[in-house]
């Protein structure tokens, strides 16, 4: 894995393959890591470019608030440090709110969107006191005593039926998080601001995936985002929860070669 340094943060990534380049945008609590089935088929005929977050796996920590347009910037600075002008941003929870922001204040960076389990929304009111109660758990306690709640809202109720092996590694995961980078993060996901009003300004392809057993960001969320773009694709990918990609790799992939495949024609 290689890096650059953006405002005071090292930025980790790795790149695959050749072609149209598509940069990867993970969730929250996540890394590059939930990728994995993807990046292989996607690097067949791709150059992947698969970035952590700040704060996030090989990233450096978050000692300062930050908000997700700084997030947009870090992306642009790993594909402006490699060249490339111009992608399609495939983002999940949080990757998705920094590939929309993407394509509204950077248009010309952005040469289609896949959006999965996502949302284009400002926070809740009920879900800000909430996620600011488990950060003031988190904080005091760090994220273990909160594994239980992170995995209910990750993992759909297939997954932690029938894919034990899966939920537990990423409950392993979660709880390895740096703990301060996390709450910065989590309160730039809290004040985020509203992008649904502006979401027919995008003129790019659009592919919008969701799991139908999403507790995080459930399929409304992405139907409207889905309504409201002039030019997508809406899918619900059955037996996954919010990280659709870990839970049901094969059925993400067939709709992204699919989406993919319409693009090149």
């Amino acid at each position: 894995m290689t890096g650059i340094e953006h405002r005071g943060v090292r930025i980790a990534f790795e790149e695959s393959g050749t072609g149209l380049p598509i940069v990867l945008n993970h969730s929250f609590l996540c890394s590059g890591a939930m990728w994995r089935a993807q990046v292989p088929a996607l690097a067949s005929d791709h150059r992947v470019i698969n970035v952590d977050l700040r704060g996030h796996g090989g990233s450096g920590h978050v000692i300062e608030p930050f908000t997700l347009d700084d997030a947009v910037s870090d992306v642009i600075a790993v594909l402006d440090a490699l060249g490339i002008e111009q992608a399609i941003w495939c983002g999940l929870s949080i990757g998705g709110m920094v590939a929309l922001r993407a394509a509204l204040n950077h248009p010309g960076r952005v040469a289609g969107l896949i959006l999965m389990d996502t949302d284009a929304g400002a926070e809740t009111a009920w879900h800000k006191v909430k996620y600011h109660a488990m950060g003031a758990g988190a904080r005091a306690f760090g994220f273990r005593p909160l594994l239980p709640a992170i995995v209910g809202l990750m993992f759909g109720a297939t997954s932690r039926r029938v894919n034990r092996p899966l939920v537990n590694e990423w409950r392993a995961r979660f709880a390895e998080n740096h703990v301060p980078s996390m709450l910065f993060c989590l309160e730039a996901l809290i004040q985020r601001d509203s992008m649904l009003d502006r979401l027919h300004e995008i003129q790019v392809p659009a592919l919008v995936l969701v799991g139908k057993e999403d507790r995080s960001l459930p399929v409304a969320l992405s139907r409207r985002i889905h309504e409201r773009l002039p030019d997508s694709i809406f899918m619900v990918i059955p037996e996954a929860g919010h990280l659709a990609t870990l839970e049901q790799p094969g059925r993400v992939n067939e709709a992204i070669a699919g989406f993919l495949a319409t693009q090149a024609r």
